[in-house]
């Protein structure tokens, strides 16, 4: 694949920030700055109208802050991991583990597929612990990997 759903540039193991907004925004630049957002802002107001329909929250402490936009261009995925934990909408308290999902406006059925494996495989406490343990950004990605794409 040319351009990998995940790469090392857009994993943030210290995601230390108390703010959903905030840490959305952290996420997101790291996609502006590997080329798969054009527009930041625009971006986040698509991400923010996503959140305003309903939280991406999941129990077990995971945030899936997700959206179609036009300032997409390539299907990409970000990862932040927090210490203290960020309230991400879900009853069971805060989200520990984050993945930030965009996808290109016209990219309906892949955003909906990341979504569906990425959701299937955070039911699996090895795959949490997997992220929860990751001592670098390049072990995310090969995990990720293995176990969302190329599964």
């Amino acid at each position: 694949m040319n351009n990998p759903l995940i790469s090392a540039e857009q994993v943030i193991l210290g995601l230390e920030t108390d703010d959903r907004q905030k840490a959305t925004r952290r996420l997101a630049e790291t996609l502006v700055t590997t080329g798969r957002v054009t527009d930041l802002d625009g971006f986040l107001t698509d991400v923010a109208a996503r959140e305003a329909q309903m939280a991406t929250g999941l129990p077990g402490g995971i945030g899936i802050p997700h959206c179609r936009s036009a300032h997409v261009s390539v299907p990409s995925l970000a990862f932040g991991r927090s210490e203290n934990g960020i309230d991400w909408g879900a009853e069971d308290g805060p989200a520990h583990l984050i993945f930030l999902i965009a996808a290109p406006e016209g990219g309906g059925e892949d955003h909906l597929a990341i979504l569906a494996k990425l959701a299937r495989k955070l039911m699996r406490s090895e795959f949490k612990d997997a992220l929860r343990t990751a001592t670098d950004p390049e072990t995310v990605v090969d995990v990720v990997d293995r176990e969302v794409v190329n599964a």
